[in-house]
């Protein structure tokens, strides 16, 4: 494996000789959860971005693949110009810095999600996602499962005992029925405030679509309107909700006969399992990782967990039992820290 200094000099001699330039720099553009890092260098009055895919850990090769069926299908996603596949370089379209994130507020957050919701039905009426890996049971579980590993073992220092665990599991199999009863689509993944930008035109750009799977219809919509770095009042959300059962009605993506109540449902238990995969996974990008960053995010993420549980009965246990451990406790710091 290269050190980061080997890494740096092969990046950067690479993006001198891609654009015929001896005096380029790079300077970070963007870090990402996974090994990827993103390099913005200025060359004949433009800017361009670098993508450092390692192949060892993160073969560039389907965030190739899918950014060109989704640009076929007229989504805004970076244009590629130039490509090392052995090394893991990319020379890449750049999109700029104005993220949804910053921009969001209450003036500008409808037609914000207006774009982004219309990006989004054209993604799941568009692409073909037949031949993406499943969002199936064994990947549902798994992401249910980093939640009592990283959040309540490793970070609460609580083992659950048996019943707990009969807790923890009816939770999960309700969460995960609820996914497979949907009908499947194309599912980004991350299309959330932090992977779209503010484009001049063909809004939002969208990036970090390399992880899609074949998954359920409402996996994305939670992704974007129960973002893990911004939060809005319920009654907002379930209007957008409802507005996106209509659209998703009109294209027949869903049957006529899906209520306001169910796809409600849909939507919440989705979310939560997002989120109760999230609550973990922001621990163990430290513990394990070494990544802080997220670790600020916390509280927003674990009010979804436990105020979604809250909204339905049959999970309040969870709720319960997640609430028991965690009181108290500043989910922001970790020990020895």
């Amino acid at each position: 494996m290269q050190s980061l200094n080997d890494r740096a000099a092969a990046r950067l001699a690479w993006t001198r000789a891609s654009l015929g330039n001896d005096s380029l720099i790079l300077e970070p553009a963007s870090a990402d959860a996974s090994f990827r890092s993103y390099w913005r260098t200025h060359h004949d009055g433009r800017s361009w971005i670098v993508m450092d895919s390692p192949p060892a850990q993160e073969d560039p090769r389907p965030w190739l693949k899918i950014g060109e069926q989704l640009a076929a299908a007229g989504l805004h996603v970076p244009a590629v110009y130039d490509k090392d596949l052995e090394q893991g370089f990319l020379l890449i379209e750049d999109l700029g810095s104005r993220l949804y994130l910053p921009a969001l507020n209450e003036s500008s957050a409808d037609a914000l999600y207006g774009d982004a919701m219309d990006a989004l039905l054209r993604m799941q009426r568009s692409m073909d996602y037949r031949e993406l890996p499943p969002f199936d049971r064994d990947v549902l579980v798994r992401g249910l499962e980093i939640m009592p590993e990283w959040f309540l073992g490793r970070h609460l220092g609580h083992a659950p005992d048996c019943g707990e665990w009969d807790v923890l599991e009816a939770a999960f199999g309700l969460i995960v029925r609820n996914a497979l009863e949907q009908p499947r689509c194309f599912v980004h993944r991350d299309f959330h405030s932090r992977n779209l930008l503010i484009t001049d035109h063909n809004n939002p750009g969208i990036i970090d679509f390399q992880g899609a799977l074949a998954g359920p219809i409402t996996y994305d919509l939670a992704s974007l309107l129960r973002d893990g770095y911004i939060a809005w009042p319920r009654t907002r959300v379930e209007a957008w909700v409802e507005q996106y059962r209509g659209k998703l009605i009109d294209a027949r993506l869903i049957d006529a006969g899906v209520d306001q109540q169910q796809f409600l449902r849909w939507f919440d238990l989705t979310g939560l399992h997002r989120h109760i995969r999230v609550l973990g996974q922001f621990y163990r990008l430290w513990y394990r990782d070494g990544k802080p960053g997220y670790l600020a995010d916390v509280p927003r993420v674990y009010h979804y967990v436990v105020s979604v549980a809250r909204s339905y009965p049959e999970l309040s246990a969870l709720a319960d039992l997640i609430e028991a451990h965690a009181q108290d406790r500043d989910l922001t710091k970790v020990a020895g820290a």
